[in-house]
Parts: C-alpha cells; sequence; structure tokens
C-alpha cells in the first residue's frame, strides 16, 4: 500500500499580492445555468428603455426605465430559478447567474442615472465616477436574495452631478427591491479606511469593477496593492480568525441541528474566510492556486470545492423557497431544501435525513481544511503561536516518535510512523497523556492513511487495549473520541459506526448527530466519574462510587444507538449487531452478554419511568422482573441518565431525575428484598402513618375521617406533601365548593395544582381544558374520587420553558382555572385559535399510535396515545374519553419534542378494565377521529 506523506516543500517566497479585478460573469456564459440571453437581454432591455423614455422627464422617466428593468429582473429571475430547479447541484453556475442579472440591473441604473436622468456632455476631471462591486457580490458570487455590496469611487470631493447620479441610481436600484449597501469614497478614503477597518479591508480585497470609468477603478486596484495589500496581513489574519472564533460562539456547534448555512461553524463564511487569508497571504486569486503552493494536497481542494459547492447549492435553495435572504435550516426549511435537491426516502430513513447528514459531513470537511490550512499558516510564522503556548513555556514529556510543534503533537518520522499501523490509534492516547491537541499535519496523514485500519488491525489484541484505554484511562474520552470521529479512524476502528457519524433525526427532541450524541452521552459518564455532578446527580454518583464493570458500560454507550439509521427497532438491530462486534472489539463472553442486553434496552427504565405510573405497584413488579439484577440495574440506570442527558442541553430536568431515582430506589429494593414487598396494602399502611404524622396537631378526629375517606389507590399514587394539601383542601368543605392550591414542587420542576370539589363526569377534561388555555404544559396527573363524593385532582405543570411557574404568575393562573371551571370561558371554544401547530414544526411526520394494556396494572387498563403534540391536545383526548364515559384515573405525559405520549389508567363506568377488543377498536377510533380534528384545526 502506497503511504500518503505531507507534502514538505517550503512554501514559496511571498510574491506581490495581485488584486485582479475578479473576471465578469458575462465573460463566462457557459458557466451560467442557463443561457445569458435568458437571463437578461441587455442590448433589447436598453433599447426598450431609450424609446420609452426618450419624451420624459425625471420622476416620470425613471419610473419607466424601472418598469422595463423591473419585468427584466422579474424574467431573468424566473429563467435562473428553472435552471438552478433542472440542476439543483449547480451552485457555481447559479451564483454566476444572479451576479450576471445583477452587474447588468447595475449598469442599465447607471446608463439612465448617468445619461438620461443627468446627462454631462462634457464631464471634468473630477466628474469620473466608477461602480464597484464588493464584498460577494465583488467575488462574482450571490444567492438569489443575497445583498449588493457598492462602492461609488469618485477622483475627489463629490460635486454635485455625482451625487445626483449616485442618488438616482440607488433610487433605481431600490425600486427594483435590491439590498443595496452603499459607500461613496475616493481612493485616499478606501486606503484610509481600509487601513483601520478590517471589515472595509475585506470589502476592498475582492471589488470587481463593475461599470463606470475603468481607469479610475485600475487606479484603485494598483493603489490598494501597494499601499494595504503588501504587508504580511499578520494583523489581518488575526483579526479575522477573532472575527471567526467569535461568529462560532454565537452561533453555536457544528453539529447544532437547525445550521446557519452562512455563519455557522463549518459554514460558507468559514470557506470565505480562509479565501480571505489565502489571498493575502499566499498571493492567490483561486482557492486551486493553493494546491501549486502546496499548501492542500489536490484530493483536499476536490474537498473544499465540493463543500462550497454543496453549501451555495443549499444557500440558493433556501433564499428561492423562503423568498427572502434566510440563512438558517430551520427544520421546515430542511424538508422543502431536501426536496427540492432531489433527496429521497430510502432504505427507512427520510430524504431529509439523508440530506442533512451529507450537510454535517461538509461542515466537518470545512472544519478539516480550516484546521489544515491554519498550520500553514503557522508554519511561516504568519499566525501567532497558539496562546498556551506563550503562557505555559514548560512542555509535558513527549513519547518516542513525536515532537511537539506550537504545542502540538507532532510526527517525527512520518515513514516511521506509518509502519506500525497502531500508531494511528497510540497518537490519540498520547494525546490525551500529555493534555495536548494533536498538530493538523499529524491529522492530515491519519486521515490519509485509513486504508491502514483493515481486519487485521481491528482484531489486534493491542489495539483492543488501546481502543479501551482511551475509554477507561484518561478521564477525558470524548476528546479522543471527538477527533477521531473528525478524522475518521472512529469509523474506520468500528465499521458499524461510520454509517451514523453526522447522522441527524429529524425531530425537535435531539439537538445533535447521532455520532455527537454517543460523545455526548459519553463526556457525561466521564463527569460523573470524576465525581463533577454528584450534587444533581446523586443515584448515578453513587453507583459508580460502588464499582460497576465500566468497559461494559462505556461500551453499551458507544453502541447503544449504532443501530439507528436501519428499518428496524435500532435497540433490535443494534443489539445483534454488538453481538458480531463483541469479539472483534476483545470482550469476554459475559461483557458481551451484559452490553448486547443493555442496548436491547436502553430505552426500557427512561420509557416505563416517564410513560408509566411507577406508584403503581405492577409498573415497579414488571419492571425488576425485566432487569433481574441490581448489577443490570445500576449499569441501566447509568446509561439512562447519560443518554438522556446527552440529548441537549436541556432535555434533562428535576422532574425526570426525580421519576429516574424514584424508579430505581422502588425496583432496588424490590431486587434485595422480594417482590412481595411490592403490594398496595403495605404501601396504603405506610401512607396513611406519614400523613398522621404530618397532621399531628389535627384533631383525633377530623384525623381518622381523612384517612377513611380515600380509596386504596389515593394512599399508594400520592406523596405525602400532595396529601396534605388535599387534606387542607377537603376540610370543612361544602358540595358547591370548587378548592384550588397551585405550589411550586422546585424538586421536579414543575407546580403541582391540587383541585378539590364536587364529582361529576367529565371534570378531568375541563381541568385540562382550562390548564391548556393558560398554557400550562402539563406533565402528571392523577383524579381520585372520595368516598363521600368528592374528587382529588392533582397535576404537575411547567412553563413554557419547562420550568415551575413564578409564584408572581400564579394568581393569575388561579384566576384564569376558576372561571373556566365556573364555565365562564368554555375551553373547547377559546382553544380553536390557541391550538396552533408552529410553522417550522409542521414538517415533522408524527405517526399515531394507539396501545391498550391490561398487564401493566392490576386494577386499569393502560392507554397509551402517541402523536404529534400540541396545546389542546391532552384536553382532546380527555374530553373524548369522558365522552365515552371512560373513568380515568390519572395520566401520565412523556414529551420528546414534537412527539408526545399520553399515556391514560382508565376503567369503565362499571369499574372495570376494557378486555372487549370491539370496545377497544372503538375507543380508538374515536381518539383518533379526536387527533385528526384537533390537527386540521391547528393547521389551518
Amino acid at each position: 500500500m502506497r503511504l500518503l506523506l505531507p507534502s514538505e516543500a517550503p512554501v514559496s517566497e511571498l510574491a506581490p499580492l495581485k488584486l485582479k479585478t475578479q473576471p465578469n460573469a458575462e465573460e463566462f456564459p457557459s458557466r451560467l445555468v442557463c443561457a445569458p440571453e435568458l437571463i437578461f437581454d441587455a442590448d433589447a432591455v436598453r433599447e426598450a428603455i431609450i424609446i420609452a423614455c426618450a419624451d420624459l422627464q425625471n420622476s416620470e422617466l425613471r419610473a419607466a426605465a424601472v418598469d422595463i428593468l423591473s419585468q427584466a429582473q422579474k424574467n431573468g429571475r424566473a429563467e435562473i430559478a428553472r435552471g438552478f430547479a433542472a440542476a439543483p447541484f449547480d451552485a457555481r453556475a447559479m451564483t454566476r447567474a444572479y451576479t450576471y442579472l445583477t452587474d447588468h440591473l447595475v449598469r442599465e441604473s447607471l446608463m439612465v442615472a448617468a445619461q438620461l436622468l443627468h446627462p454631462k456632455p462634457n464631464p471634468t476631471e473630477g466628474e469620473r465616477l466608477s461602480v464597484i462591486g464588493v464584498g460577494g457580490y465583488g467575488r462574482g458570487e450571490m444567492a438569489p436574495f443575497s445583498d449588493v455590496d457598492l462602492l461609488f469611487l469618485i477622483p475627489y470631493k463629490a460635486t454635485a452631478w455625482s451625487e445626483s447620479v449616485i442618488e438616482s441610481m440607488l433610487y433605481i436600484l431600490w425600486d427594483l427591491k435590491l439590498k443595496v449597501g452603499h459607500a461613496t469614497r475616493t481612493i485616499r478614503e478606501c486606503v484610509r479606511l481600509g487601513s483601520e477597518d478590517f471589515t472595509i479591508q475585506t470589502a476592498l480585497l475582492e471589488h470587481r469593477h463593475v461599470a463606470g470609468d475603468t481607469a479610475l477603478a485600475e487606479e484603485l486596484q494598483q493603489t490598494l496593492e501597494k499601499e494595504i495589500f503588501s504587508g504580511t496581513g499578520r494583523t489581518f489574519i488575526e483579526a479575522k480568525l477573532e472575527e471567526r472564533d467569535a461568529r462560532h460562539l454565537k452561533q453555536g456547534e457544528r453539529y447544532v441541528v437547525e445550521p446557519n448555512v452562512k455563519e455557522g461553524k463549518g459554514g460558507l463564511r468559514d470557506l470565505h474566510s480562509l479565501f480571505w487569508i489565502a489571498k493575502f497571504i499566499y498571493r492567490v486569486d483561486r482557492i486551486v492556486e493553493l494546491v501549486e503552493k502546496q499548501v492542500f494536497r489536490p484530493e483536499e481542494f476536490d474537498t473544499f470545492k465540493a463543500a462550497e459547492e454543496f453549501l451555495w447549492a443549499v444557500r440558493g435553495h433556501l433564499h428561492l423557497l423562503s423568498g427572502r435572504a434566510t440563512e438558517q435550516l430551520t427544520f421546515d426549511m430542511q424538508a422543502s431544501v431536501a426536496t427540492a435537491m432531489g433527496y429521497q426516502d430510502t432504505g427507512g430513513r427520510r430524504g431529509v435525513e439523508v440530506f442533512m447528514q451529507t450537510y454535517f459531513r461538509h461542515a466537518t470537511a470545512v472544519g478539516d481544511l480550516t484546521r489544515i490550512f491554519l498550520s500553514s499558516l503557522e508554519a511561516i510564522h504568519v499566525k501567532a503561536e497558539p496562546l498556551l503556548e506563550r503562557i505555559f513555556r514548560r512542555r509535558p514529556r513527549i513519547g518516542t516518535g513525536y515532537v511537539v510543534v506550537h504545542n502540538r503533537i507532532a510526527i517525527a518520522d512520518n515513514v516511521a510512523f506509518l509502519s506500525d499501523k497502531l500508531n494511528l490509534l497510540r497518537i490519540f492516547e498520547e494525546a490525551l497523556r500529555t493534555g495536548m491537541l494533536i498538530h493538523p499535519e499529524a491529522m492530515r496523514l491519519i486521515k490519509a492513511n485509513l486504508k491502514l485500519i483493515d481486519e487485521g488491525m481491528r482484531r489486534d489484541t493491542e489495539a483492543q487495549n488501546i481502543f479501551f484505554d482511551l475509554l477507561l484511562k484518561h478521564g477525558n474520552p470524548e476528546r479522543a473520541l471527538r477527533r477521531m470521529n473528525e478524522l475518521g479512524v472512529l469509523g474506520a476502528f468500528i465499521p458499524e459506526f461510520e454509517p451514523i457519524v453526522a447522522m441527524m433525526q429529524f425531530n425537535m427532541y435531539h439537538s445533535y448527530t447521532v455520532d455527537e450524541h454517543i460523545i455526548q452521552c459519553i463526556a457525561n459518564l466521564a463527569r460523573i466519574e470524576k465525581g463533577e455532578l454528584e450534587e444533581s446527580l446523586p443515584v448515578a454518583s453513587s453507583i459508580l462510587k460502588r464499582g460497576v464493570n465500566r468497559k461494559v458500560l462505556y461500551a453499551a454507550l458507544l453502541l447503544h444507538d449504532i443501530g439507528k439509521g436501519r428499518p428496524e427497532d435500532h435497540s433490535i438491530i443494534g443489539a445483534k449487531m454488538v453481538r458480531k462486534m463483541g469479539p472483534r472489539l476483545g470482550m469476554k463472553r459475559d461483557e458481551i452478554d451484559t452490553v448486547e442486553w443493555l442496548v436491547r434496552y436502553h430505552l426500557l427504565m427512561s420509557d416505563m419511568a416517564q410513560k408509566r405510573d411507577i406508584a403503581d405497584p405492577r409498573t415497579v413488579r414488571d419492571f425488576a422482573k425485566a432487569v433481574q439484577t441490581v448489577k443490570r440495574l445500576d449499569l441501566l440506570c447509568v446509561l439512562t441518565v447519560c443518554d438522556i442527558r446527552g440529548v441537549g442541553p436541556n432535555t434533562w430536568n428535576n422532574w425526570k431525575a426525580t421519576l429516574i431515582r424514584a424508579l430505581y430506589r422502588q425496583t432496588r429494593k424490590a431486587l434485595e428484598t422480594g417482590l412481595e414487598d411490592l403490594n398496595r396494602e403495605n404501601r396504603g399502611a405506610a401512607a396513611k402513618k406519614d400523613l398522621r404524622l404530618a397532621l399531628a396537631d389535627w384533631p383525633r378526629k377530623a384525623l381518622q375521617a381523612e384517612t377513611a375517606r380515600h380509596y386504596e389507590p389515593y394512599w399508594q399514587g400520592l406523596h405525602v406533601t400532595a396529601q396534605v394539601a388535599f387534606a387542607e383542601l377537603l376540610r370543612d368543605i361544602g358540595n358547591d365548593d370548587v378548592r384550588i392550591d397551585l405550589h411550586p414542587d422546585e424538586d421536579r420542576d414543575a407546580t403541582r395544582a391540587c383541585f378539590v370539589m364536587a364529582d361529576h363526569p367529565g371534570i378531568f377534561s375541563r381541568l385540562a381544558g382550562a390548564l391548556a388555555l393558560v398554557g400550562a404544559n402539563v406533565v402528571d396527573a392523577r383524579s381520585y374520587t372520595t368516598k363521600d363524593g368528592f374528587v382529588t385532582d392533582a397535576f404537575w405543570i411547567q412553563d413554557a420553558e419547562g420550568n415551575a411557574y413564578e409564584a408572581s404568575r400564579l394568581p393569575r393562573l388561579r384566576q384564569m382555572i376558576a372561571k373556566t371551571l365556573r364555565g365562564e370561558v368554555v375551553a373547547r371554544d377559546e382553544l380553536k385559535t390557541r391550538d396552533k401547530v408552529k410553522k417550522r414544526e409542521k414538517a415533522f411526520r408524527v405517526p399515531t399510535h394507539i396501545t391498550f394494556d391490561n398487564e401493566g396494572s392490576e386494577i386499569y387498563t393502560i392507554i397509551e396515545v402517541d402523536t404529534r403534540d400540541r396545546p389542546g391536545l391532552l384536553y382532546d383526548l380527555a374530553r373524548t374519553l369522558a365522552g365515552s364515559n371512560v373513568y380515568i384515573a390519572n395520566a401520565v405525559i412523556a414529551t420528546y419534542g414534537e412527539q408526545v405520549v399520553d399515556t391514560f389508567y382508565v376503567k369503565d363506568m362499571f369499574g372495570l378494565k376494557y378486555y372487549s377488543e370491539s370496545k377497544q377498536r372503538t375507543l380508538e377510533k374515536r381518539l383518533r377521529e379526536a387527533i385528526a380534528e384537533g390537527v386540521e384545526r391547528a393547521e389551518k
């Protein structure tokens, strides 16, 4: 196998920078997306303007010219759009076509202003005007709704004539609905301002003469070359890199799920920054020249070209579909752009997911190219050495075969390094051991030689040991995994991992691509191990302190989503894949068994905690039977916590923590003391004892009445704090009273809303409607009827941000709920205008699944409704069930972005379960009709 080595040829000496005027798009008609005469027929348009304006004056003349130009613009844009639709990836031809059209609009505007509106038969030397395109327009790259940045260049101070021409020209361009950025300057002003402001300097770096005086434009070019762009450019580079870092900080990481195509990490602006610096430092006009300068290899230039073409194509479609200069790929636009570019559903994946995976892979490639390029700047000492190098001169001892360059690990001898395949893994461990970054040239070498990672290496015992040392030994495995992933090493060493690299999950729940989610999960596990999350995660922290098989846990986290993107259930297919992969990773048979089980059931604890009533003994009993051992419970608990926390920065909250913690503790106790302890009688007796202690100051008779008025489910379904609240509300209540208690439950990040009133049909649905009207998200709800005819309903609600309501908002909340319960506000009518699906969410497909389970609870049928979330959904479902004489004992609501799973514990009007299939089918039909009607209403 041929080894690919980085070029060691020296960077050529800096030649004088040539600011060549960018070629006009019309000089490359073959590069346009359609025939140039279809975009703009210059002769015909000019003739039409001259004829139409022959006998007109001033405003009438301008209006007539604008009408003709506007029609030509409309026709040209339509032709470009048609051509681009037929060739949706031909971005360069598209950007040049819009530049070509804009050039002609600018030229004709200047002609109208200078020759028809303000004719000057004998202009003086000071009455010359040159129109220069700057910025992206100057570069000759325009998206459908890009800004048109113009420099009106004048020789000396502005004259009355030049001011009039520029003003009239701008009015024409504005009338054409072009977004024009403009400045009027002399050459000296350009030099002075360009020297002071790097933004202006950047714009001037890629200027292009569009219309007007050619000699003036040439003078500007020569002056800029001599007076601004003749140095090393070190300050310019530092400014551009600082600007890039600030932009990345603002826009977020590369794998943010709604990326900004222009400004985001790995987006077009990163490519532009690279080009600006290259133009300044290496004296090039095109990126391909960096291959000749030995900065990029030919294949790296191909990568640059492919990323640039793809990103520009995406931006072009984004503008056309939104009808404006939109740069962010929101969820709704992702689906539309994917369709426009021809991506189709395939192999269990939606076309939009395939499209976004391609997007993220290109974004990653842009990051790789930037690293390579910056390393070349360090080599010629143009870029300042890293800050850490300047602060900490003392370097850690480096291993044999490595050297330190700019405080990064570099390879001493490329041939020697590549002679041992295992070095492709060892270098990542060396980076973790020393705490240093890997030099871009070393990364470049690794990426060029991934074929060395073959089946023999994967099965090499030492390679397996090195890989698990990266995970287990150094305390920050996510650093190594992220870099290995970006360079393709992770996908090469574990081929099953490669398909999920940059794979987007098209939903609002996951904030990261699948591979980044896995790395985030492992980062969370490492933090728990280091004791950094002990206060917020006491259970998971205590489990790790007691000790688990770390190799199994890290392997399970690394592989838990390995089956994503396939038609089958990813948990099932993932477990099958682990069975095959385990021996290759060097795991023992019992370790493979445990990892396989964890991958197969990695969602079990989360589902049980969030979709079932964990106060029901059957829930804990079923979960304990599935888990079987405390060892598995411990591993699954930690994996579940890391998995949820790795979904996104705001996914984990106290509500989920409370549920997971309670399920873990109850299940552990059941496994240690026996499942027979899980019965209602034991729980009821303990709950009554706790209530008596909490109400120790109550009269004995009143306390006896309170403990006697409730049925058994009440005692095992609520915490004593809620039972105390209900006891206070029920005390001396009258048949016509409606009592409400709103209490912030900070431990759960929710507000507990307790309601007590005389029982009658439909109360649960009315309460759900009242809460929907105030914008409350219900996360849990329980309904109990006392023996003396009162209903005690408890709802746990959160605001739109997923938090408990602030105390200041509770009075208005109480007032609105009371009005709804008194019938002053009819929830069904009011929700018609409020129950809306947001535009950006409409692209998601969330099929409805409804299941009936008579085994999950001893006394209730569990109806699980999995569908699209919207504000009025719970109300619609509860109203439908009430209308079918279904008694709702409690509801558990689990929300996953745009998807929600509403679980109802129900009985029929006789207190029995729904065993009859015909009754189940009837109920399911009514629920589906309610969902469909609600969706139709919400999408209007």
